[in-house]
C-alpha cells in the first residue's frame, strides 16, 4: 500500500513540473486569445477603486497616474481605511475621497464600502492598488476585452522597480505566472487567474460574486476567480492592459507578504477539487484547466517536494530519478521560455544566481503561515524607503 501511495505521491507532484509546457501545447493548438483594437463608439463608465490601509504616502503618485488616463468616463474612489488624511487635497472632481467610519481591514469591504457611495452607476469597475500606476491607455485596452463579450478581465502588472535583487526575482516570478497562469492558460480555453490588482468587471458580476460574503484577510481575489468561473464564466487575460506594480524590496517585506499568500493558498485551494470535478462532468475545459490551477501548490513548495523526490528515489528507484532529473529540465526550460517570450530585463536574469536565496525566504515565510493573517494587509513600501536609507 505504501508504496502505491508513494507512487501517487509522486506523480501528482511531478503532474506540476510538465504542466506549463502541456498548457502551452494546447494553446499552441487553439491560437486564440489575443485581442485586436477596436474602437468603442460610447466609452463605459468606469469606476476605478483605489485601496489603502494605514499607509497614504504614495497615493498622490497614484491619483496622479490615474488622471493622465486617455479616457473620459470614470471616477476615481480612494478608500483611505484607519489613515490619517489630513495630508490628502485632491482637487479634481473625478477624485472622491473616502475615510471609513470605522477600521475596516479588508479588501471587499473597502471596495463595498466605495460601490455603495458611487455617485452615479458605474457599467464597470477596475480594482487598483494604492501603489499602482496605470498605463494611460489601461481602460481603453480593457476594452477591448470587455467588447468581445467577457465581464471579467485581468491585466498585466508589470515592475515599477527593479532596484533590488529582491524585487528583480519577485518581478519573474510574476512574469512565469502572467505568462502561464495569464496568457497561456485563458488562450487553451480557461480562465487567467486575478493578480488582486489590475484587474476589472462589470459591476453588477463583482456584486453577484461577493456581496454576500465577508472576506477577511487576504486572498479575495481567489474567492472572486473561483465564484466567476464556477457560473460558468472566463476572466479573459488582456496583456495590453498594463499596470506597474511596486515590488517586495526588502526580505522581511517579502516574508511577510508571501506568509499572507501561502496562508490564502492552504484557505482556497480545495476549491479546486469541485472545479475539476465539474469540468469533466461537464466536459468544460475551463473548469477543468483552473481547477488543476487551484490545487497547484505555491512554486517554491513543489519544487523542493519534487527534489526530495528525486533525492529519495536514488535509493529507492534509480530509474525514476532520472525522469526527476527530465521533469526538472522541463520545467526549467519552461520557466526560461516565459522570461524569452516576454518583455524582461536583463537585470532579471542576472538575479535568477539568487533563487536558493530567495526560496529560503518563503521557507522562513511557510514557517509563518499560521500567523500570516496578523499582518497588516498591506505590502509596506514606507518601511522598505526607510532601510535603503
Amino acid at each position: 500500500m505504501l508504496h502505491y501511495i508513494w507512487i501517487i505521491f509522486q506523480a501528482i507532484i511531478g503532474f506540476h513540473l510538465v504542466f506549463p509546457l502541456l498548457l502551452l501545447l494546447i494553446y499552441l493548438l487553439r491560437r486564440k486569445g489575443i485581442f485586436i483594437p477596436v474602437k468603442v463608439e460610447q466609452e463605459p463608465d468606469y469606476a476605478i477603486i483605489v485601496t489603502a490601509y494605514e499607509q497614504t504616502q504614495l497615493l498622490p503618485s497614484v491619483v496622479q497616474s490615474l488622471l493622465r488616463l486617455h479616457y473620459n468616463r470614470y471616477m476615481i474612489y480612494i478608500v483611505a481605511d484607519n489613515c490619517d488624511i489630513s495630508g490628502l487635497h485632491f482637487t479634481d472632481e473625478r477624485v472622491v475621497l473616502l475615510r471609513p467610519e470605522t477600521v475596516l481591514a479588508s479588501n471587499t469591504r473597502s471596495h463595498f464600502y466605495a460601490i455603495r457611495r458611487f455617485v452615479r452607476p458605474h457599467e464597470r469597475l477596475t480594482i487598483i492598488d494604492s501603489d499602482n500606476l496605470v498605463d494611460p491607455e489601461y481602460l481603453n485596452r480593457l476594452n477591448e476585452a470587455f467588447g468581445k463579450g467577457f465581464i471579467a478581465v485581468q491585466g498585466v502588472r508589470k515592475p515599477e522597480n527593479l532596484d533590488t535583487v529582491y524585487a528583480q526575482l519577485d518581478a519573474a516570478r510574476d512574469i512565469y505566472y502572467h505568462f502561464y497562469d495569464g496568457k497561456i492558460l485563458f488562450g487553451a480555453g480557461s480562465s487567467a487567474t486575478l493578480a488582486g490588482s489590475g484587474m476589472a468587471f462589470t459591476t453588477a458580476l463583482y456584486r453577484e460574486s461577493l456581496e454576500h460574503l465577508d472576506i477577511t484577510g487576504a486572498g479575495f481575489d481567489k474567492v472572486l476567480q473561483a465564484a466567476i468561473v464556477k457560473r460558468g464564466n472566463r476572466i479573459a487575460y488582456q496583456e495590453a492592459a498594463i499596470v506597474y506594480d511596486k515590488k517586495t524590496s526588502q526580505a522581511g517585506q517579502l516574508v511577510a507578504q508571501r506568509a499572507r499568500w501561502i496562508n490564502t493558498w492552504f484557505r482556497y485551494f480545495p476549491q479546486g477539487f469541485g472545479m475539476i470535478s465539474k469540468g469533466i462532468i461537464r466536459a468544460d475545459p475551463n473548469r477543468l484547466l483552473f481547477g488543476i490551477v487551484l490545487l497547484r501548490p505555491p512554486l517554491f513548495i513543489f519544487l523542493i517536494l519534487s527534489f526530495i523526490c528525486g533525492v529519495a528515489n536514488i535509493f529507492v528507484n534509480p530509474v525514476a530519478t532520472v525522469v526527476w532529473v527530465c521533469g526538472f529540465f522541463l520545467f526549467s526550460f519552461g520557466f526560461m521560455l516565459a522570461l524569452w517570450l516576454s518583455e524582461t530585463d536583463k537585470r532579471i536574469y542576472r538575479s535568477l544566481q539568487h533563487i536558493p536565496q530567495f526560496v529560503y525566504y518563503q521557507i522562513k515565510a511557510l514557517l509563518k503561515v499560521k500567523s500570516a493573517n496578523k499582518y497588516s494587509v498591506a505590502t509596506r513600501h514606507v518601511a522598505e524607503e526607510k532601510e535603503k536609507e
